[in-house]
């Protein structure tokens, strides 16, 4: 028997659940107005013309003005009481329409959208809580609603009311351009109809091997982008070199990409918003990277609240703030350091192995008998961001960034005098600045500045000896790009502008006994000017344009004409790219001056003699089906890319230290298949392809390519077993890259200095053993209040293969007669571990 209280709590209880649950359905306004009559036992008198195509939600009141004035709110009509009983409905010719304009992410009110009542001379801005009036609209009339970075809207007005209509604008970003499939191999990354990828960290999930969204490592998940020594540093897209690549932070050029000199990215993931990749016709725009073009950016949107997180792994610590100041400013930090000089971890050891195996530099305590060695090494990255709407036109970002590698290494004998003393000191620092305006809803502009400057110095000290060396490379950039939009209706964009650069290259090289100096400074400026155009309908897109650059100082001109063609054919869609590109700047690679054994590339300027300036051409085909979650996506490609030095190559055989120019041609197949469930992501991809040199000088003229990789092959899943716990696992495999053997039977032969040197065979007629690694993660997250936290574990080769990335030859020491083999090996088992929490 229940007692008296719980029967009160369950009939309240069944209450306000069927009393919530009234009918919401929408009904006939005249089937509105007949039940109202007979309820309150009234009567209406209108024109059936003014009422009969109206519908509202099927609501009841308990008062007849509650009932008016929720008939009024709905409908915009005007209702008048004649007496007691009757009244009268007349409509609204026309009146005021209100709305609050807000962000479709993240509900902010917009200032300043834009909303314009089409075929009638009214428009009208909306203030700082996104509200707007307009007169003269009635229902059924055609409003256009828009504001700078995010999609227009053209909609109609289905009422009047006294309540503001919410209207809600998505970020141009996400919403310019159909996706082919929402989710490519994990969430948040992205497949675009141009072949663009995004990589959204925000959106991130997991991917195997990885404990945090490593932005360059991602990468090479996708077919034609591989890395021949496993080294961000070394990303190699479709047979090209690292610095191939144009990378851009905030859109600003960028000389450094790593940490641990090239193992992981040099990019906080965290504050780095989404990252944009593209193989080959990017826009007219970009120019100086001849191989693929990479864009990093940082959040562009002032947020309500203070928002961030911090956390750690086996290498380093983080943390990143986005504070609002106010409505108009804000300021994102972020900032990242490792520990391994207070702590060092497994994942250190096993990193640090792997990046000082082939260097001046020993991890075992130990460089000879009796003699002690110490190392320190550690990195950090700092960065920072000032967001200003100047008004709701206009606006203001700055954006600042610090990279920076440090390695301490030195000798000392049993007495613990010192022997030698080394330092390397890697850094990357940029500033840069943006203004976009909308000068009218037709056309907008974009004003950028930024200044960069790489360095890298080293100074070796012999204390026995007095010596010391010391080594620099610096570069130094500045560029102004100005760009405007022009909207030339729904579906045509016309972009155009103008961008200045010059950069400034400094190579020093300083001994004290002998004394010996050597400075080499150029500086190269260049003009340029691009236009292009796109065209979008549903089932095809163009986008073509051209880019011509003076360069200055060489008194050229050089034309890039870019194309990029989509046409769709229900589920399939057919593809053409095709883009000539330039390129001023390089690296040489100085097996002699190199620093420390461990950083050996310099960056260096084309001079149009015997550093040329670089160009490339490629030409790409293909068909992708998507359907019910699968992506199938088979491209062709073919490159060629002139004005190559041997010396940026990094030739470890009988041209090691031979300069001269040349060209490599690479052509092959893309292969992706993707199937996405809302728990389960399996992929599958295939690169095929041939690269080959051509050096006129050298003999053979033509050979194999350092980074001919001819198959490749990465597949693998991950599955949420829970909502909140998932797992990823791959397998990486790829053949082996091209070597060189000495002779056999005559490995060695003497030199005019009375040594010997090694006595080659035919470059690059042997590969390396094939390389193969499986990789896994899993990770778990929850919420603690306002904090979301996650910890995920991921394995580097989980099953401990060896794999050799580089082999090369030297003269035997204790044999003059033989060489030795130097090998070089991958990561072995890696494990890694990190916990975040964001709020």
């Amino acid at each position: 028997m229940l007692n008296k209280e719980k029967y009160w709590l369950i009939m309240l209880l069944f209450t306000s659940i069927f009393g919530t649950a009234q009918d919401r359905s929408e009904v006939d306004l005249v089937t509105y107005l007949d039940t109202v009559e007979t309820s309150f036992n009234i009567r209406f008198s209108y024109q059936t013309e003014a009422v009969q195509d109206l519908k509202l939600q099927n609501s009841t009141f308990e008062q007849l003005d509650q009932t008016l004035q929720y008939i009024t709110k709905q409908t915009g009509l005007t209702i008048t009481k004649i007496d007691d009983r009757y009244y009268s409905i007349l409509p609204r010719t026309s009146s005021i329409f209100c709305a609050q304009i807000l962000d479709a992410a993240t509900l902010k009110p917009l200032e300043g959208a834009t909303i314009q009542a089409l075929n009638k001379n009214a428009s009208a801005v909306t203030d700082a809580n996104g509200y707007i009036e307009l007169a003269l609209i009635k229902p059924g009339d055609s409003i256009k609603v828009s504001f700078l970075g995010y999609q227009t809207e053209v909609l109609k007005v289905e009422r009047l009311t006294s309540n503001c209509q919410q209207i809600s604008l998505a970020p141009k970003s996400f919403t310019l351009e159909e996706v082919v499939i929402k989710r490519l191999f994990s969430r948040g990354i992205r497949k675009f109809p141009d072949d663009r990828i995004e990589i959204n960290t925000r959106e991130f999930d997991i991917l195997p091997g990885l404990t945090d969204p490593d932005i360059l490592q991602t990468l090479q998940i996708l077919p034609g982008i591989e890395s021949i020594d496993e080294s961000i540093n070394n990303i190699n897209v479709r047979g090209g070199t690292q610095d191939e690549n144009l990378m851009l932070w905030d859109e600003i050029k960028m000389y450094h990409t790593g940490h641990f000199f090239g193992l992981i990215s040099a990019y906080n993931p965290n504050l780095t918003e989404r990252v944009e990749v593209t193989k080959n016709a990017n826009s007219s725009e970009y120019s100086g990277g001849v191989s693929s073009t990479i864009k990093m950016y940082t959040p562009n949107a002032i947020t309500e609240k203070i928002s961030g997180g911090a956390g750690f792994n086996g290498l380093s610590a983080d943390a990143f703030l986005q504070i609002p100041i106010s409505t108009k400013l804000a300021l994102q930090i972020s900032g990242r350091r490792s520990f391994a000089d207070y702590f060092q971890t497994p994942t250190y050891t096993s990193y640090f192995n792997r990046s000082f195996q082939d260097s001046e530099i020993k991890n075992d305590g130990s460089s000879a008998e009796n003699i002690k060695s110490l190392s320190d090494f550690r990195f950090h990255d700092y960065s920072a961001k000032i967001l200003y709407d100047i008004s709701p036109k206009h606006q203001l970002r700055a954006s600042f960034i610090s990279l920076n590698n440090t390695l301490e290494y030195s000798e000392s004998d049993v007495d613990e005098q010192l022997i030698n003393e080394s330092l390397i000191d890697q850094d990357n620092i940029a500033f840069g600045i943006h203004l976009s305006s909308v000068i009218n809803p037709a056309y907008d502009t974009f004003l950028n500045a930024y200044y960069t400057q790489y360095n890298i110095r080293s100074t070796d000290q012999d204390f026995s000896n007095n010596q010391v060396l010391a080594q620099t490379n610096q570069v130094l950039e500045t560029a102004f790009k100005a760009k405007g939009t022009w909207h030339l209706n729904s579906r045509m964009n016309f972009e155009h502008g103008y961008e200045f650069t010059e950069t400034g290259i400094r190579n020093t090289t300083s001994v004290n006994q002998p004394v010996f100096q050597q400075r080499k400074k150029d500086v190269v400026r260049q003009h340029a000017i691009f236009g292009d155009w796109s065209l979008a309908t549903n089932n095809f897109r163009l986008r073509t344009g051209l880019r011509t650059t003076y360069f200055e100082k060489f008194k050229k001109v050089r034309l890039e004409p870019r194309i990029n063609i989509r046409q769709k054919i229900g589920h399939f869609a057919l593809k053409t790219e095709a883009a000539l590109k330039n390129q001023s700047t390089t690296q040489i690679i100085d097996f002699e001056d190199n620093f420390l054994g461990v950083e050996k590339r310099r960056w260096v300027l084309v001079n149009d003699n015997d550093i040329p300036l670089i160009t490339s051409k490629q030409i790409s085909l293909g068909v992708d089906y998507t359907q019910n979650n699968w992506l199938i996506d088979l491209t062709g490609f073919y490159k060629q890319v002139s004005g190559i030095t041997a010396s940026n190559q990094g030739f470890q055989n009988q041209f090691k230290f031979i300069k001269t120019n040349g060209s490599y041609e690479t052509k092959g197949l893309e292969f992706l298949v993707n199937k996405t469930t809302p728990k389960l992501s399996t992929w599958f991809t295939y690169t095929l392809a041939t690269n080959v040199y051509s050096f006129e000088s050298l003999n053979p003229a033509t050979f194999p390519n350092n980074t001919d990789i001819r198959h490749s092959i990465n597949t693998g899943g991950s599955y949420a077993l829970f909502n909140n716990f998932k797992i990823a696992v791959s397998l990486n495999y790829h053949t082996g890259r091209p070597y060189t053997l000495p002779i056999e039977n005559a490995e060695t032969l003497p030199s005019s200095s009375n040594t010997y040197v090694v006595n080659y065979d035919t470059p690059n007629a042997a590969n390396l053993e094939d390389f193969m690694r499986f990789d896994a993660t899993a990770n778990y997250s929850f919420n603690w209040d306002a904090v979301t936290a996650k910890f995920t574990l991921g394995i580097i080769n989980i099953l401990n293969q060896t794999n050799t990335i580089q082999r090369y030859y030297e003269v035997n020491p204790d044999d003059n007669t033989q060489a030795i083999a130097i090998q070089n090996n991958s990561l072995g088992f890696t494990p890694n571990a990190s916990l975040r929490l964001t709020f």
